[in-house]
């Protein structure tokens, strides 16, 4: 028994090795990847590599469901920020290079972009038809997950008074009063991918973008590279309002937190699937089949539907509206399509991020 829980849940965590080395050498060193190894109850066991830039905590039940089915698999997970994880994948598949068995990413446009350049292979599997068209591409590319975009707030903050409810709101909001000054928090979007995608959704979806941009900048807002950085924030009380998080890791940690309180904006609600691919040159391609497998299947969905509040793509649509108590919101899932390649066109991109410095960043004294 003791054996059992040894190769189960022991977990040896190093910073900058192996892999997490490999990582740091092909980024140029911009961050170190974390590397985290779960053991085989094998004496010769194969090994699965995932490389993504999901939390090792929303993994570890999905990683330990995986095992408890294999048991002769080790996993190695090697967890890193979006743009880091697309420098190293981009270069290991340019040098047809082994880097990981499966890459898991929120930052979607970049899974196209590597998906689209040739690095993944097809998977064949009946579980994957499942996914509605909009969740896959080409048979490579799987979006595994159901996150909407959200606002975070302090509830003791707005003790007594309606948190913004929509983009409008908090548009209102910042116009309104000094209140909000230095107390707004949302993604350092030339840093994180997944900011920058919402970002750019945003200026499509909608004529708000330009009037929140002038919010952000005459109050000063405050940019971090991460989800938990924001929410952090926030359940402090240094900021009463994280714009554009992801609501995985809101809904996950406001079950926990009673000072973070959640909200689906009205006018629209921008929702991603985080999507994974097998690259080219995978060592145990099978087991990443398999692990895909999983999260599509019903053990799969039941953890993803669970307290990690990752959700899925069958049944986010209707945990989302139950979390918002029935309140209309427009659900708007991002398709993993070519059409997102757009928000990474160098020029694009380029004029996208001088127009949020002007607009947001502000200059120095």
């Amino acid at each position: 028994m003791a054996h059992r829980s040894t190769a189960t849940h022991s977990v040896a965590t190093t910073i900058a090795l192996a892999l997490a080395v490999a990582f740091g050498a092909l980024t140029g060193g911009a961050g170190a990847a974390t590397e985290t190894r779960f053991a085989a109850r094998a004496d010769d066991p194969r090994t699965l590599v995932i490389a993504s830039v999901t939390d090792l905590d929303f993994m570890r039940p999905l990683i330990a469901a995986f095992q408890r089915q294999h048991p002769d698999i080790a996993v190695t997970y090697v967890e890193d920020t979006s743009n880091n994880l697309d420098a190293a994948v981009t270069t290991a598949c340019n040098g047809g290079r082994f880097i990981a068995d499966l890459v898991i990413s929120s930052s979607i446009a970049q899974q196209v972009r590597l998906v689209n350049n040739g690095c993944a292979s097809p998977v064949q599997s009946a579980i994957v038809e499942t996914l509605p068209d909009w969740a896959r591409w080409r048979g490579e590319l799987f979006g595994l997950t159901y996150e909407p975009a959200v606002m975070v707030y302090n509830k003791q903050a707005f003790a007594g008074q309606e948190p913004p409810k929509s983009r409008f709101d908090l548009i209102d909001m910042m116009r309104q009063t000094g209140r909000l000054d230095g107390r707004i928090a949302t993604y350092d979007i030339e840093q994180s991918g997944v900011g920058y995608l919402f970002a750019f959704q945003d200026a499509a979806e909608a004529s708000t973008w330009g009037r929140l941009m002038e919010g952000f900048g005459r109050n000063n807002v405050r940019t971090f590279c991460c989800s938990g950085d924001v929410i952090d924030l926030v359940a402090s009380g240094e900021a009463l309002i994280g714009y554009n998080v992801l609501g995985s890791y809101a809904l996950a940690r406001a079950l926990k937190d009673p000072r973070i309180g959640v909200v689906l904006p009205s006018d629209y609600t921008l929702v991603l699937a985080r999507a994974g691919f097998v690259p080219k040159p995978a060592r145990d391609p099978l087991a990443a089949r398999a692990f895909l497998e999983l999260l599509l299947s019903a053990d799969g969905r039941a953890i993803l539907n669970g307290d990690t509040r990752l959700l899925t793509s069958l049944s986010g649509p209707s945990a989302l509206a139950a979390i918002n108590e029935g309140e209309d919101t427009a659900f708007r899932p991002i398709p993993l399509s070519p059409a997102l390649l757009v928000s990474l066109d160098r020029a694009k991109r380029s004029r996208f991020l001088s127009q949020w410095r002007k607009s947001v960043i502000p200059p120095n004294p």
